[in-house]
């Protein structure tokens, strides 16, 4: 009897979680893929050009900075319901791609060209780093803090992919330091004191734009 009490308790148990393992990634759709409307409503005509992205070639001699193309579901709307998305990463050398976090999705990352250093850290508070080369690919667990990292002295590109349509991208050092927390709160938060927590500031924060 006893047994057949657990048996029952762990049939509940997964009965419950059922739902939560539903909600954990993009939304189920009821039809093959989501037709776009206008603006009065009305479904509109959808053609192979609708499941085409054609924006995925980096500018022509971009600045020697980091740079990302992405495709998810606001650059390419037929990727609404599909539970998949990209991204395209070119690193001139020295250049990083800041610590962040995907809330909604795993990172799977391909390095296509060059040579990039790159981690991340588990809720436990461990780092786990790896350099990887051409055809290497690392994956960045769901939700938690990682980076890459370009040391080398020619260019690298990878390719992201995400198990969602809208990864979401968390910046660590915008939402920490560009988002108006108060400067006595980041100054004891990290130890520091407020004239270091400003220069961060204005070091993350743009310039105005000038006015006409």
């Amino acid at each position: 009897m006893a047994s057949f009490h657990a048996l029952v308790f762990v049939a509940l148990a997964l009965v419950s979680a059922a739902p939560m393992a539903v909600v954990a990634g993009d939304p189920d759709i009821l039809t093959d893929f989501v037709v776009p409307t206008n603006l009065l409503g009305v479904p509109m005509n959808v053609t192979a050009d609708f499941f085409t992205y054609t924006g995925f070639a980096f500018p022509f001699l971009p600045p020697a900075t980091f740079s990302v193309m992405k495709a998810s579901m606001k650059e390419f709307p037929a990727l609404e319901g599909q539970s998949v998305s990209y991204a395209k990463l070119r690193f001139p050398p020295g250049t990083v791609n800041p610590t962040h976090t995907h809330p909604r999705a795993a990172e799977l990352l391909l390095v296509l060209e060059g040579a990039l250093s790159v981690g991340f850290v588990d809720t436990a508070g461990k780092l786990y780093t790896k350099d990887l080369v051409v055809g290497d690919m690392f994956v960045f667990p769901k939700g938690l803090v990682h980076y890459q990292y370009n040391q080398g002295a020619g260019l690298a590109v990878a390719l992201s992919a995400f198990g969602s349509a809208n990864a979401g991208t968390v910046s660590v050092p915008l939402t920490v330091f560009g988002t108006g927390v108060d400067d006595v709160v980041l100054a004891k938060s990290f130890k520091t004191d407020v004239a270091t927590v400003q220069k961060l500031k204005a070091a993350l924060t743009p310039p105005p734009s000038p006015k006409n």
